[in-house]
């Protein structure tokens, strides 16, 4: 509406209210209007328990069209934690039942997980390159994957570097010895089958094919950092120096300004900014920066925001999850473990063990009754407790 429009209805409006008020205040009562007889008649236009159409995603609640892909940010914000937005994330998934997640920054997982999905189908990742923000939690996805049911290796796509040791198979069989004694210490405690990894290291100075398989084909290139915040707040609020916020905020990653110019010449259906801190003193300047050279179709991203993607539109909305989730479902059942592969305990904790067989070996017979199933109480090494 223009201004005129306005206080035309805003008069209207007023001269309504009066003339009710004095119609009134009169005692008129033929011309008051009827507020009862009509009030429920007929069915209502609404059930009420039936559902209805939610301007927001739940998770695990709708159906995706065999045609249809939904991309949920899992993290959307800079290299330094915060609780609102966590580093890099992306997860995609189409209607064929295929899951893929795009970087794995620090704090991503616990966004994963809140979506409640089977840690079996979040076996694929693929990692822009090797900063913290952008694979930092990885190891994460790797044990918590595997621990509530990914029974399969963690597969993993990722650059080379410019020498083997910082490149993605380097970094991967890294992260697999420093988790050596959390396996160690789960042999022949739980199932631990999806503890291992397959890492596919491609070159990160080409544009390539990296993925192909289910009729789903992904290609990667060599790219700058994604949006970033601007130079004034990096100097501001992320106290940088003005050296540094010009080099981090222009040539490291990609400036609103220059985010905009990418987006004009690729004109794509509907642009994702992201890579800020997304606060109500930072979001102005980066959409103004990004408008000075874009003005089409635009997002700025925040955690948990959602898009629905068909041929026929984009839909945006923000998931509604539940904080105090526990582990997804399993889509595959675990497997028995034999007690002969655990690796024990020292000298010195067994040594140091108190003697609770009395309480402990109840409920090896109260399991017992409640599932129909002998379980055996262990006689040695596992009849009392630190």
């Amino acid at each position: 509406m223009n201004m005129k429009t306005l206080i035309t209805f805003g008069a209207l409006l007023v001269i309504a209210s009066a003339a009710y008020f004095y119609g009134w205040h009169r005692g008129d009562a033929g011309k008051q209007p009827d507020l009862t007889s009509a009030a429920h008649a007929g069915a209502p236009m609404v059930s009420p328990v039936k559902p209805r159409a939610r301007d927001f995603y739940a998770p695990n609640s709708e159906k995706l069209a065999p045609d249809e892909i939904r991309v949920i940010a899992c993290g959307t914000g800079m290299p330094t934690p915060r609780p609102a937005q966590a580093a890099a994330c992306f997860l995609m998934e189409l209607g064929n039942g295929e899951k893929f997640i795009f970087d794995i920054g620090a704090g991503s997982t616990e966004r994963l997980f809140a979506l409640q999905i089977p840690t079996a189908f979040l076996d694929k990742v693929f990692i822009g390159h090797l900063h913290g923000d952008h694979f930092g939690d990885v190891g994460a996805l790797f044990v918590a994957g595997g621990i509530a049911g990914r029974f399969s290796p963690l597969r993993i796509w990722g650059p080379s570097g410019a020498t083997p040791e910082l490149g993605t198979k380097a970094a991967i069989e890294a992260m697999e010895k420093m988790y050596a004694w959390d396996l160690a210490g789960r042999l022949g405690q739980t199932d631990v089958r999806g503890f291992r990894t397959e890492v596919h290291e491609f070159d990160y100075r080409k544009e390539q094919v990296v993925y192909q398989e289910n009729g789903v084909t992904i290609r990667a290139w060599p790219a700058i950092h994604e949006c970033f915040i601007t130079v004034p707040d990096l100097i501001a609020k992320y106290r940088l120096t003005p050296e540094a916020a010009l080099q981090v905020g222009t040539q490291i990653h990609t400036a609103p300004e220059a985010f905009g110019k990418v987006m004009s010449m690729v004109k794509p259906r509907h642009a994702v900014a992201y890579h800020f801190f997304k606060d109500t003193d930072t979001t102005g300047p980066v959409l103004e920066r990004v408008r000075k050279t874009y003005d089409g179709p635009l997002s700025l991203a925040q955690d948990y925001m959602v898009w629905n993607v068909t041929k026929a539109g984009i839909r945006e909305r923000m998931a509604v999850v539940d904080e105090h989730t526990w582990n997804p479902p399993l889509a595959y059942p675990a497997e028995p473990v034999s007690p002969k592969d655990r690796v024990g305990y020292s000298p010195e904790i067994e040594g140091g063990r108190l003697d609770v067989s009395d309480v402990i070996e109840p409920i090896y017979q109260e399991a017992s009754d409640a599932l129909g199933r002998k379980f055996e109480y262990p006689t040695k090494n596992a009849d009392s407790a630190n």
